[in-house]
Order: structure tokens, then sequence, then C-alpha cells
């Protein structure tokens, strides 16, 4: 793995090439998965109202589990980035192997006791009896094989480290074409396959997520020799994960405030009545999309920073974090324009009603106004994970959800109605921002200080 070109490219190549060498087939890859989960949510929502809602409600288990595999992955990235860039490979193999076998038993671990407790959680959530055996038809397949679907998102995580953005962005996509197939087939029948319903698209999303296992085992494996078939021992697979978990509970944690704050936000709404529900409910669906190259960006900068950390680079990580954040801040500017352009298309794809249109018009004319130092917010996280200080990447979170995003714009809903709650939500991430980026420059200066004290003049300097 020494001689891998994507491995050392991270150390030497020009920064705003390299990232944006990252992060175009990242945002390809995250685009092609939203379309086709909006693709997914269509087949469903034809076998009726139930059984949309039905999918409604699984939403916080599922994301549970997806929360515990992208803080993995989190942890994952950041781990083997800086073994690389301290040309630890063999380290680097093991933390591989082992972040696959560690995120295996934490899923399964977690799926049975979410099977064992499903009924109680889901009646907790508010669902009623007619709705539980859609629910249960559904789940039950998931718990099933969740642990396919979080082992291709640790590979990805490991070839991203790599700096192959690449790979994981095409089986991103493949998965998503996949489960698109196979949804109408399994759930309405074709030829000698029988119509399964909610079952047929519980089922469509295992065998896509088979597939997408199959391919990055042997990427890893075969191809690019990133990893280990197992860890070498089990007390290098212990000590491996804690650095794992260390990092990768955290990010987890922080995964799922957001949902937890959009539901604070949503109560909120609410007072305002089901058109403003609808409105924002819109709104926040479009925000996923106008901030599809923050959420490239968020995949793509840890391996950078962290394999220039481990080379004890800090030019280069204070570089590449400044180039992310005004590259964030002038795309979304462009964003901004062309959502405000078409607001009229907007309007008429989501509203149905006079009020969900005006409140979408308040939504779209206020809120992207914000989404640039948003972006600034997530990338500092991002980033302080990547120099594996999770604990502070989670209070940051914190911070701009629960101390500032939504007490400001329940303020501002107090002072303005609903163009104040959304004004509320701008400022808190304006204020997030310069903390964070104040934050996190002293935290450079900081770790900068820590290397010239150990090894000398740093490198880059």
């Amino acid at each position: 793995m020494s001689q891998n070109k994507p491995a050392r490219v991270l150390l030497n190549a020009p920064i705003g090439k390299t990232l944006w060498s990252m992060t175009w087939p990242m945002i390809i890859g995250v685009a092609t998965l939203i379309s086709f989960n909006v693709v997914d949510t269509f087949f469903i929502s034809l076998l009726g109202t139930e059984a949309l809602a039905a999918i409604g409600f699984t939403f916080p288990v599922t994301f549970t589990v997806i929360s515990l595999a992208i803080g993995l992955g989190i942890g994952t990235s950041a781990v083997i980035a800086r073994k690389l860039g301290q040309d630890k490979d063999q380290q680097a193999r093991h933390a591989g192997s082992s972040a696959l076998y560690l995120a295996a038993i934490l899923v399964a671990v977690l799926c049975v006791i979410g099977w064992l407790l499903a009924r109680p959680i889901f009646s907790l959530l508010g669902a009623s009896a007619e709705i539980m055996p859609l629910i249960m038809s559904y789940m039950n397949i998931w718990f099933f094989g969740a642990a396919l679907l979080v082992m291709p998102m640790i590979g990805n995580s490991i070839l991203r480290a790599s700096g192959d953005t690449k790979t994981p962005s095409m089986i991103m996509a493949l998965g998503g074409l996949l489960n698109a197939v196979f949804d109408p087939i399994l759930i309405f029948g074709l030829g000698p396959i029988p119509a399964m319903g909610m079952q047929g698209a519980a089922l469509a999303s295992v065998l896509s997520w088979m597939i997408g296992f199959g391919l990055i085992i042997y990427w890893l494996v075969v191809r690019k020799k990133l990893i280990d078939p197992i860890p070498p021992s089990f007390k290098v697979f212990i000590a491996a994960a804690k650095k794992l978990l260390t990092i990768g509970l955290p990010a987890a944690g922080a995964n799922m405030l957001t949902p937890l704050s959009m539901a604070v936000m949503t109560a909120i709404i609410a007072s305002y009545g089901a058109p403003a529900v609808a409105g924002f409910g819109a709104g926040m669906r479009l925000e996923s999309l106008a901030s599809l190259v923050i959420l490239a960006l968020s995949m793509s900068l840890p391996p950078f920073i962290s394999q220039n950390f481990g080379a004890r680079r800090m030019d280069r990580v204070r570089a590449a974090y400044r180039t992310a954040l005004f590259a964030v801040l002038a795309l979304q500017a462009v964003v901004y324009v062309l959502l405000l352009l078409c607001l009229p298309l907007i309007q008429q794809a989501f509203a149905r009603e006079d009020e969900v249109a005006q409140v979408l018009a308040w939504f779209i004319w206020i809120m992207p106004l914000g989404y640039g130092v948003q972006g600034w917010v997530i990338l500092t996280n991002s980033a302080m994970n990547a120099l594996h200080l999770p604990l502070r990447a989670l209070t940051l979170s914190v911070v701009r959800l629960f101390a500032l995003f939504v007490p400001l714009s329940y303020i501002g809903s107090l002072l303005g109605g609903l163009p104040g709650l959304f004004i509320g939500g701008v400022i808190a991430n304006v204020i997030t921002a310069a903390l964070a980026y104040r934050w996190f420059m002293r935290i450079l200066d900081q770790k900068d200080a820590q290397q010239r004290d150990q090894y000398g003049e740093s490198y880059g300097t």
C-alpha cells in the first residue's frame, strides 16, 4: 500500500485541485443516492397512505442504526487516514479489518435488541394497531439485513481514507440504482415473482446492500489490498476497536442530534397549523439537495486533514480547511440565487394550498441565506473528528443546535411569527460559524505548537 498513489497524493498535490478531485465524485454519488431514495418512497406511496405512514414510523429506528454506522465510518476514516499519513500501512490495514468486524457486531446486537422491542418502540412512537403489521413486515427483513447496509458504509470510509472517493461514489450510486430496479419488481410482482408489498420494499433494499457488500469486500481485499480478511489477533482487534469507538460513538451521537432538534422545531411550527408544517417539511427536503456540496465536502475533507495531520503537515491542514470554507460560501451563494429563480416551480411542485406556498416562499427567501455558514459548522465538525477530537465536535453540535438554533428560532417566532423563526435560525448559524472558525483555528495553533515541541520545526514552515 505504500506505493498506492491515492494514499500519498493527499500529502503533496495542490490543495484546491486535490479537494475538488475528491469531492466531485462524492457529489454525484450522494445526489444519485438521494434521488433514488425519492424513487423508493414513491413506489411505497403507491401501496397507499398507510404504507407511506408505516415507512415514516420506521425512520427513528432505522436512523439510529444508520447514525451508528456513520459515526463508526467517521472514526474509521480518521484513524486509517492518520495511520497512512504516518506511513503505518500495516496498522491501517489492521484498523480497516477491525472496523468492519466491529461494525457488524455492534449493528447485529442493536438489531437484535430492536427486533425484540420493536412493537413497544413503535407503539411509543404512536403507531396504530392497523399500521403495526405493515411496520413489522418491513422491519423484520430490515433488521435481518442491516449489517449488509453498514459494511459497505464502513468500506467506503476506508476507501475515502486512502484518498479514493470515486469508487465509493460509484458503489453508492449503484446501490441506489439497484434498489430502484428491485423495488417495483418485488413490491408489485413480475412474472413468477409474487407481489410482496412492504416485505418486497425491505427485500429490495437488502438485495442491493448484499451486492454492495460483495463489491466493497472484493475492492478492499483483492483490488486495493487495504484490509486483511481478518484482524491478525484478538488483541489487535480490541486495541483498534477502542480507537475507533473513541471517535465513532461521539460522532454517532452528534448525527442523532439533528433529527432530535428538527423534531423540536416541528413541534414549534405545528402551533402555526398544518400548512406551516407542510411548508417547513418541503423546505427541509429541499435543504438536503441544496446542501449537496457541503455533504460531499464533509466526506472528502476529513481524509485529507487526517493524512496531513499524521504527516505533521499542519500548513496543509490549515490551507485545506480555509479553502473548503470559502468554496462552500461561494457555492451556496449561487445555490441561493438558483432557489429564488426556481421558487415558482418549487411552489407548484410541493404546495397544494396558498398557505403552504407562502410558508415555502418565506423558507426559501430566508433559510438558504445561512446555508453557507451552516456549511462552515458542518465542515468544522468533520475537521475536528479528523484531528481525533470527537468530544469537541460533539460539543460544537450541541452548541449549534440546542444553545443557539432552537432557542433563537423560538425567540424569532415570538417576535416575528414564521419569518422571525427562520431569521432566528439564520442568525444562529452565523454566530455558530464564527465561533467554530475561531475555535478550530485555535486548535490548529495548539496542534502546531505541540508538533514543534515534539518533533522540532514542522513541515511546510
